[in-house]
């Protein structure tokens, strides 16, 4: 089910993975950890850029990561009150953050928090393995996906792990 605990460390990984392959994501939060092994927002900041580069970050991650870091410091998002807020709530404060946009709070959402009607609609698996499925030409846009991933409602989360697992056993 890939269950992730709620909080800073699972954003933080959900940062690293926005955009890139699963690997390389999970090769750079091992690398964080190593180097930050107690990963709060405070020892997050007190890596260097150059450390942070060293990871794996880019310096558009690195900008993300510290814009989450302080938010987490200043009191800005509280992780232990997000699980009593709606979806919509959790996806809201998040998105505040810059560098957390819809994808990101979506997976939060789904990975984290075990919500089971969320959708992330420009997940480029989901649309890769909805494509292979259904047998489609192109790959559907985000719009489209969220379009047919009506009919699974209330489930949609649920759709969205067994089309992550064929797509996963499908590159194999």
């Amino acid at each position: 089910m890939w269950k992730r605990e709620e909080g800073f460390k699972t954003l933080i990984y959900i940062i690293l993975e926005q955009q890139v392959s699963l690997a390389s994501a999970k090769a750079a939060y091992e690398k964080l950890l190593q180097k930050a092994a107690s990963l709060t927002p405070a020892s997050f900041i007190k890596l260097s850029d150059a450390e942070l580069k060293l990871i794996g970050f880019s310096r558009q991650k690195m900008s993300y990561g510290r814009n989450l870091a302080e938010a987490v410091m200043h009191g800005s998002i509280d992780f232990s009150a997000l699980s009593g807020l709606g979806d919509s709530q959790v996806k809201g404060q998040l998105m505040t953050i810059k560098g957390i946009g819809a994808w990101t709070a979506d997976i939060y959402l789904l990975m984290a928090l075990g919500r089971p009607d969320i959708w992330p609609s420009g997940d480029l698996a989901l649309a890769l393995a909805v494509q292979k499925l259904k047998g489609l030409s192109r790959r559907p846009s985000p719009e489209k996906l969220t379009t047919m991933s009506l009919k699974w409602k209330p489930w949609r989360a649920v759709a969205a792990r067994i089309l992550w697992h064929y797509y996963l056993s499908d590159r194999k």
